[in-house]
């Protein structure tokens, strides 16, 4: 691989990692400070253009839009985070053994992954959302089940191609049984494609969630969210037009800086992206 282009693919992964570690920074600040309080209701500085006071203006309540984007923020890495790690694990779990054990388990697991993955995640989740209701662990259920098919058949399919490699079978013949091999030999090395899936999951994760939110399916008022915020802030986008760029623009900037730190981690563990002959 030439020079530039390394150059290139090095920099997507560090403009991604210093975008979405600046997002992280912003929703751990949130938890000790926040100029003024998300919920603070101020009638006498309603619709406030942006100011020294207000960097980003107030919305209909007279809330600072910058504190509650802050705490929409935690909301939104939280809710994607978890939804993540949940379906990671289960997903992994599910993958793993049934690519590992093959037979009719795996039969069984991938009829009902593809059976899944006909739906979309998002519908998937609308209607899981509509079942439990709307709360901030409700959609970490709701996008982790979602997303749980997806992880599980890419883990599958990682067992498959491990399952006949040579240290496998050597594994076995020393007479391991089938669990440690599993855990042992397998796993680790299904980790890579795992994490590269992650992270465009993670901005699947948030995408969705703020789609939630926007429908009044997400985490519930008062929290503020950038979904709900968005969707607080189209009936008035002719009067305070900020109420709708400042959340749209976190949504763009998180997704934009998690794509860029994907494509970063996957050119770094694929070895077909290292000029390797």
């Amino acid at each position: 691989m030439s020079t530039p282009m390394k150059r290139a693919r090095r920099a997507n992964l560090v403009i991604g990692a210093v975008l979405v570690g600046l997002l992280l920074l912003v929703a751990i600040v949130d938890l000790v400070y926040t100029p003024y309080g998300p919920l603070d209701v101020d009638i006498h500085t309603r619709y406030a253009a942006p100011s020294w006071h207000h960097w980003f203006g107030t919305d209909e309540f007279g809330r600072d839009v910058l504190s509650r984007i802050m705490a929409g923020a935690a909301v939104s890495f939280t809710v994607s985070i978890c939804s993540v790690l949940f379906a990671l694990l289960a997903g992994t779990s599910i993958g793993v053994v049934c690519g590992y054990a093959s037979g009719w388990c795996d039969r069984i697991a991938s009829l009902l992954i593809d059976s899944l993955m006909a739906f979309p995640g998002l519908l998937l989740a609308l209607g899981i959302m509509t079942v439990v209701g709307p709360s901030k662990w409700g959609v970490v259920l709701a996008l982790g089940l979602a997303y749980t098919p997806s992880v599980s058949r890419i883990a599958r399919g990682a067992a498959l191609s491990l399952r006949e490699r040579d240290f496998v079978v050597a594994s076995r013949t020393m007479g391991n049984s089938g669990v440690w091999t599993l855990v042992r030999h397998v796993l680790p090395h299904c980790v890579a494609p795992l994490l590269v899936f992650s992270t465009s999951l993670f901005g699947s994760a948030l995408l969705a969630e703020s789609a939630l939110s926007f429908l009044g399916l997400g985490v519930p008022a008062p929290e503020p969210t950038w979904g709900g915020m968005l969707a607080d802030g189209r009936t008035a986008i002719e009067q305070a037009i900020w109420l709708v760029l400042f959340p749209g623009a976190s949504i763009s900037i998180a997704l934009f800086g998690i794509n860029l730190f994907g494509d970063g981690v996957r050119d770094l563990l694929d070895p077909r992206m290292k000029g390797v002959m």
